[in-house]
């Protein structure tokens, strides 16, 4: 259960890890707090793991600080830290049977059988698993075996548990069905996820906050709804989701500022030609240069007057493929709300 302190979960203050001259993660600080879904987000190479591994003790700071719950563990081994970690690869025994898997953990610290009979079904239960503790590894699919390493490591009810890409082996629908569950276990049992992934619909749809990790450093921090409405940079607004980003004299001929900014594409509107600009909006004129039909969506292409090009986005509610094909090469006018820019930093 969650600590209901005040005090982090974990805390980086000033964490480097370099490898040679490669600065694998870079002066990082940044707090995690008690019973959060904390998500490390970005794209390989950017940190996010090597600073998963630091705080499971399997690699240790070239400078900085790691502390979990006020204890500093920078320097702890792994077995000395009350953290677990589950990986994409699921590391079952594949000659234990599922409980054996899950009970391993109990069997080294030498709990009694009944005892681990009883919390073993306990965890099976909480990862919707029950009568599944005499097949093997093998007799499952890779769901359920990812289930199994979850339960594996919750058995022993860590204060942290680590996440590596946990989904990333699993095919789409049963990613998306999995992100839902997990998050509803994280709820239940009430510990502090740390969740790694590169994959920005896992982080947006399961974390409390997200670290958007590039180059060895932190981009941003937010909740989902901050990072994706308000990113602070370019990097976060192209990297989470799809952004227009747009600057210099296109930026300047619609909002008379040489700011950076972005808007995202389901936040403009095509509108009638002649309908006038509101004072909360900004509005351009130009031409559908290409349009590619989704489904549920079609995206634009729109190149605008004077320079410069438009992703829009627009859900297709009442148009048919047939229709919307058709807009390609036609003159088109954008609007869109001020508020749903976001002015960017370097």
């Amino acid at each position: 259960m969650a600590n209901n302190s005040s005090t982090p979960a974990i805390q980086f203050t000033k964490v480097s890890r370099h490898f040679g001259d490669i600065r694998a993660v870079d002066n990082v600080d940044v707090e995690i707090k008690d019973g959060e879904f904390f998500s490390m987000l970005g794209p390989s190479g950017s940190g996010k793991t090597t600073c998963l591994r630091m705080v499971a003790g399997f690699d240790t700071p070239t400078s900085g600080n790691i502390f979990l719950y006020g204890q500093d563990v920078s320097q702890l081994p792994p077995y000395d830290r009350d953290v677990n970690t589950v990986f994409q690869d699921y590391a079952l025994f594949p000659h234990m049977t599922v409980g054996e898997n899950v009970a391993y953990g109990l069997m080294v610290k030498k709990v009694a059988k009944a005892e681990r009979v009883k919390r073993v079904d306990e965890m099976l239960e909480l990862v919707q698993l029950t009568g599944f503790a005499s097949r093997k590894p093998s007799q499952l699919s890779g769901g359920q075996r990812q289930r199994v390493a979850l339960a594996r490591a919750l058995i022993n009810h860590p204060k942290v548990l680590l996440l590596d890409e946990p989904l990333g082996a699993l095919d789409l629908k049963l990613r998306q069905q999995m992100q839902v569950e997990l998050k509803n276990i994280q709820r239940e049992v009430g510990i502090t996820f740390i969740f790694v992934t590169h994959d920005q619909e896992e982080a947006l749809t399961m974390s409390d906050r997200i670290a958007v990790f590039n180059q060895g450093k932190i981009e941003q921090i937010g909740s989902p709804t901050e990072i994706y409405e308000h990113p602070q940079t370019a990097f976060v607004a192209g990297f989470v989701g799809v952004s227009n980003i747009i600057e210099g004299e296109v930026g300047k001929r619609i909002t008379n500022s040489t700011n950076k900014f972005s808007i995202r594409p389901e936040k403009i509107h095509f509108v009638k030609p002649d309908q006038n600009l509101d004072s909360d909006s900004y509005a351009v004129n130009g031409n559908i240069r290409d349009v590619v039909y989704l489904g549920l969506y079609t995206r634009y292409l729109v190149e605008i007057d004077g320079g410069g090009d438009l992703v829009v986005v627009e859900q297709n509610l009442k148009s048919t493929s047939q229709e919307v094909m058709r807009a390609r090469g036609q003159a088109a006018r954008l609007m869109w709300k001020k508020e749903h820019i976001s002015k960017l930093g370097d």
